[in-house]
């Protein structure tokens, strides 16, 4: 069943809300919806002990509202609104409806539908997980014992892609005088490939002039 208040501004209509929050905590049910706020808009400030039902629920709103808007407000005051009797005399009466009352259970508009599916969208965007990461340890072979390890390593290093990050590395003696570079890296999963890493970055021109072959020792998700 619809609910209409109308004159919110008036004595008339605060004592008609007042009476219909009697025994109530809120307009519709027991927690606050947006039919308190619509209503909390229309009156425009808490009534006093004329009316109680309306000022403890004034109260109760306003806390609400303070607890969702933290920050420390000023005060500020709306001029311009003409006298209501004023106001009465120089609008039509279907014009008068249309002003004053609230209708309470409208039908949801197109906007209202298009923000609530953009909140449900950021919602579901929040809570979808960061990506996985991977500790990988790699084996950089040269061609042999001629092979300039310190350009080896730099041509290693200056692959540079998101989600590819390059740490600790160190020379392993492999035999024969050849040694072999072996290099930390962390990666993105779902941006960093390590074949695709290894097969068309690390053992391709320019840098297969330094580097043979290339594999993973280990690899561990973090």
């Amino acid at each position: 069943m619809a609910v209409t208040f109308s004159d919110l501004h008036t004595e008339s209509g605060l004592k008609s809300l007042n009476d219909f929050l009697t025994g109530k905590s809120y307009i519709s049910g027991d927690k606050l919806t947006k039919d308190d706020i619509k209503v909390y808009a229309a009156v425009s400030k808490n009534p006093g002990d004329s009316f109680p039902n309306v000022s403890q629920w004034y109260n109760c709103v306003s806390s609400h509202l303070a607890a969702s808007f933290p920050g420390k407000a000023v005060g500020v005051s709306l001029a311009g609104k003409a006298n209501p009797a004023q106001s009465a005399e120089a609008k039509s009466p279907a014009a008068d409806d249309d002003d004053d009352d609230l209708d309470l259970f409208g039908d949801e508009t197109e906007e209202d539908k298009k923000a609530a599916e953009e909140r449900e969208a950021a919602k579901k965007s929040a809570k979808k997980k960061e990506s996985g990461k991977s500790s990988v340890l790699m084996d950089v072979k040269p061609w042999d014992d001629e092979t300039d390890m310190k350009q080896l390593e730099e041509a290693v290093r200056s692959v540079e892609m998101p989600g590819l990050l390059w740490g600790a590395s160190k020379l392993v003696a492999v035999g024969y005088g050849i040694k072999k570079l072996q290099i930390m890296l962390t990666i993105v999963d779902d941006l960093v490939s390590v074949d695709t890493l290894i097969e068309e970055y690390l053992t391709v021109e320019p840098r297969n002039e330094y580097i043979q072959s290339c594999d993973i020792v280990a690899f561990n998700k973090i």
